[in-house]
């Protein structure tokens, strides 16, 4: 038995993996003793995870490479040797403002470009009319969140640094900013959309699979000289978190796994809400339209747990895109070495990949490559970054 270990994390079921492994005593049988200490802000648990206050958390992709490369806050490099969830955020929208979109569209309501441009005429008419400029909550400068809202709106020529505000809010916050009409829309993971739609103050307007085919979103992280310090720890921890993913995807045990994230000191929100997010199956309106979808949250299924150095270069390249660094060839290296495939590999016995990694499949701009980032940001003509 090791030392006991502290782990942060927020209440969002793209946790479910750590939750698990702890509470079901998959990180017991890897001889780990797991104190998670449940915490707010994405800030907070960065914080106590760089100063030493937690050996590990669950963690936004964006902010481990930021971590990494000195973004924003004190340079801490992170390594990240499991993917927690792949996809899984969604974003939600007033009834106001969902009336407004649907009055605008001129296509699917489920394909993003069609709502996009349906937002670009909103704005406009806003503008025009001299109103103040809508309002989109997301849960930090350094995340999926704020990235994707800003691939979405951007494809119809909706600048987000001049035409909509973003504003950062804590994921438990998300609800009740919608509620008291702080915000107008937001971007985050479940269950709050959930929430959002059940209490009848929001619509869920797309999940983000419907930008991205895969998405990196939450990563277990560690700092990268303690996990040199502790390769066996690390190594206990990743395959936990795999027995818990196994356990999890397999649907006859989603009721106990919902019921296990439900507890007040873990998410605590009800089961069936959780159950639904791990389901795919979610009531979009408060009317009680469901969707579903195969690809709205993987947790583990289709190789999603091995971390992808590929989608830490699409995070580097959206953090160039909207100004928040500049394009250099160390920054790409150091923000692909945060994702450490190695030690997943090494932790469950692998000599090499199990299978090649799926590609992000955007529903605009070229495919990805992440040695040419250039060619990638220069094929969209909104953006911050500086040939």
């Amino acid at each position: 038995m090791t030392a006991p270990l502290r782990i942060g994390f927020i209440p969002l079921v793209d946790a479910a993996a750590l939750i698990v492994a702890v509470d079901k005593g998959f990180a017991a049988a890897e001889g780990l003793e797991v104190e998670l200490v449940r915490e707010v802000s994405w800030s907070n648990v960065r914080d106590k995870l760089n100063i030493g206050l937690f050996d590990a958390a669950h963690l936004l992709a964006p902010v481990a490479i930021a971590s990494s490369l000195g973004l924003g806050h004190v340079k801490v490099p992170i390594a990240a040797p499991f993917n927690l969830g792949i996809n899984g955020n969604a974003i939600t929208v007033s009834p106001a403002l969902h009336a407004a979109l649907m009055e605008e569209i001129g296509g699917d309501r489920f394909d993003p470009m069609a709502t996009a441009k349906a937002l670009a005429k909103v704005v406009a008419k806003r503008r025009k009319a001299g109103a103040e400029p809508l309002t989109f909550g997301m849960t930090f400068p350094f995340s999926t969140h704020n990235y994707q809202l800003r691939f979405w709106m951007a494809a119809a020529g909706v600048d987000p640094d001049e035409d909509v505000r973003l504003v950062v809010l804590p994921p438990p916050f998300m609800v009740d900013s919608l509620k008291s009409g702080h915000v107008d829309a937001f971007c985050v993971g479940a269950p709050w959309n959930s929430v959002a739609v059940d209490l009848g103050i929001g619509h869920i307007l797309h999940f983000v699979s419907d930008f991205l085919a895969r998405a990196a979103e939450k990563v277990l992280a560690v700092r990268q000289n303690w996990a040199d310090k502790n390769p066996d720890v690390v190594a206990a921890l990743v395959r936990a978190a795999v027995k818990a993913a196994e356990f999890i995807e397999h649907p006859d045990n989603r009721t106990e796994a919902a019921q296990i994230l439900a507890q007040p000191e873990r998410i605590g929100v009800d089961a069936e809400v959780i159950q639904r997010t791990l389901d795919g199956r979610l009531k979009i309106s408060p009317d009680g339209t469901m969707r579903e979808s195969d690809r709205y949250l993987l947790v583990g299924r289709e190789g999603a747990g091995r971390p992808d150095p590929v989608q830490a270069a699409w995070l580097y390249a959206q953090m160039v895109r909207w100004g928040q660094t500049e394009l250099t060839a160390d920054g790409v290296k150091t923000a692909m070495a945060v994702f450490r495939p190695d030690l997943y590999d090494a932790a469950l016995g692998h000599r090499q990949p199990t299978e090649a990694p799926a590609p992000f499949g955007a529903f605009v701009g070229p495919a990805f490559d992440p040695e040419n980032i250039r060619g990638h940001l220069e094929a969209f003509e909104v953006g911050r970054w500086k040939a």
